[in-house]
């Protein structure tokens, strides 16, 4: 990387002065924090009434592995859950299904019914923890068997609190975990605007992601760029299926990274911000001042980890979470230092949190609000990446909006080409990364990571055989009947899934039901 450029190619000045911020107007450009345009925030107070909401992203194996962790954390002091699903998971299979073979709890915990959910979340006081869910194509349906668990455990759905990213854009785009083509896709996001809005009016019904993207190698200005574009066709597939924006959009919230490139990072959200306040307002005539708040949860650069000289990754992500909290998050997950080797371990798990609770408990940054207000660096670096984003968010837009980019290809591409330019500066030495290409050691520390037991994909087929014989199948074949019925209308097609989901139909089930009826994307590249 170049001393003289910042990771989203824009130049960064060995010296910075009065002279870059000549006719800044800080009532414009900053507000109050809390205000318009939330340059400096969303919340007036920000940190210094109470954190950040401190996650741990964790899920791995069975439901009750899963669940055992879950209680460590919340016993640890976490304020939030933030699950992993597997991949069989992420892409609506069942654990028995052919294509799910070898990858049954791999990177994340397998779910296959409401039997796996019970067991996920047995013990844990609902009403109490947040739970962010990140899954994407089948979203709504995980969502449907938490809200039902719940529903036993005696906590209605306006008690519940957490989100699930149901951001299928991204997936697109960066990541592959897509179900149905886009425009089902979307309609079946819309769907679960308004089911939520009604039945579950505290929940964050969708976490636009840029945080894969930046994992695929955006830069920082790609990432807000094309997470916000993301963000506009959202709100217009909402506004086009008979929405008001003020009734969802206070609920939309997003997810970025957390990258070692300290200032940088600090300035990329604050520019987020501001440039979404302004979207909603003058694009979409939000009113509502709740509509116009890009909140946003943090994780730190997963990418940016190795698994040479790891406990190094203590310290990266020290700084990345530190970023993330002066940049103004609402919400953070730690990586653990051993994510580029394995699975976590409990100790390494604990030690991530452990960082968030320094700096929440043992610095200043919590005794005031956006203390770089004002930084000649910060604020140049801000107007400058608002300007790039906003000529690539044109870009996507003279394309005809975010579907039809993604359908030609743009993202994409525009993602791959930054990518391959740091994996060529980090061969050629230009970039540095310590304990890769220098400050090597001649023989690694022993490290035991955790593995998950083979035998789990057994045992959740065996699971699924026990559900299949006791459960009543003319029920089930009649709900996911009303399912397809729904899918091919305009109902809104949440409340069959509810009912299906109730009746102990699966994941898979059910997602197959709506591929019948939706069919599956096919990207352009694949032909």
């Amino acid at each position: 990387m170049s001393e003289s450029h910042t990771e989203s190619g824009l130049e960064l000045h060995t010296v910075y002065g009065p002279q870059e911020l000549d006719g800044w107007d800080a009532e414009q450009q900053l507000g109050e924090p809390g205000q318009y345009p939330f340059t400096r925030g969303v919340y007036p107070s920000m940190y210094t009434g109470r954190p950040w909401t401190m996650r741990q992203y964790a899920g791995f194996g069975t439901a009750k592995e899963s669940n055992e962790r879950y209680h460590q954390l919340v016993a640890a002091g976490t304020g939030g859950l933030s699950v992993a699903f597997d991949l069989p998971t992420q892409m609506g299979y069942d654990s028995d299904d052919p294509i799910a073979h070898g990858e049954v709890g791999k990177v994340g915990v397998a779910i296959d019914s409401i039997d796996d959910m019970r067991l996920l979340f047995d013990g844990i006081p609902l009403e109490e923890v947040s739970t962010s869910m990140t899954i994407n194509a089948p979203g709504s349906v995980l969502l449907l068997l938490y809200q039902l668990v719940a529903e036993e455990h005696g906590v209605e759905g306006g008690q519940l609190t957490g989100t699930i990213q149901n951001d299928v854009l991204k997936e697109y785009i960066a990541r592959g975990t897509y179900i149905f083509p886009p425009a089902e896709s979307l309609r079946l996001i819309a769907d679960t605007f308004a089911y939520c809005r009604k039945e579950l009016p505290r929940w964050n019904t969708i976490s636009i992601s840029g945080y894969h993207m930046a994992e695929a190698g955006a830069t920082p200005v790609q990432e807000i760029a094309f997470t916000l574009a993301n963000a506009k066709a959202y709100v217009q597939a909402a506004l086009d299926a008979g929405l008001s924006v003020d009734d969802f959009a206070p609920r939309l919230s997003f997810f970025f990274v957390a990258r070692t490139t300290f200032l940088e990072e600090v300035a990329k959200f604050r520019a987020a911000r501001r440039i979404w306040a302004q979207i909603m307002r003058d694009e979409f005539g939000a009113k509502d001042p709740k509509s116009l708040m890009l909140r946003f949860h943090t994780q730190t650069a997963g990418v940016q980890l190795t698994a040479q000289q790891p406990e190094v990754n203590l310290v990266r992500v020290a700084l990345q979470g530190l970023g993330a909290v002066l940049g103004g998050t609402q919400s953070l997950h730690t990586n653990s230092y051993d994510e580029a080797i394995a699975l976590p371990t409990a100790k390494a798990a604990r030690l991530a949190l452990r960082t968030q609770q320094v700096i929440a408990y043992e610095t200043d940054v919590t005794k005031t609000v956006d203390p770089f207000a004002g930084s000649y660096l910060v604020e140049t670096m801000t107007d400058e990446i608002e300007a790039a984003a906003r000529e690539l968010i044109r870009a996507v837009e003279d394309r005809g909006g975010a579907v039809s980019a993604i359908e030609e290809g743009f993202q994409k591409a525009e993602i791959e080409r930054s990518a391959y330019q740091v994996a060529q500066e980090i061969d050629a030495g230009d970039r540095v990364i310590v304990g890769v290409n220098r400050f090597t050691v001649d023989v690694e520390d022993p490290y035991e990571p955790l593995r998950v037991d083979p035998a789990i994909e057994a045992e959740q087929a065996a699971r699924l055989a026990t559900l299949r014989a006791e459960r009543d199948q003319a029920e089930v074949d009649r709900a996911l009947a009303a399912v397809q019925e729904a899918a091919r209308g305009a109902e809104n097609v949440l409340y069959p899934l509810r009912s299906a989901l109730a009746a102990r139909a699966t994941v898979g089930e059910v997602c197959h039901a709506l591929r019948e009826v939706w069919g599956t994307y096919v990207p352009r590249d694949a032909f």
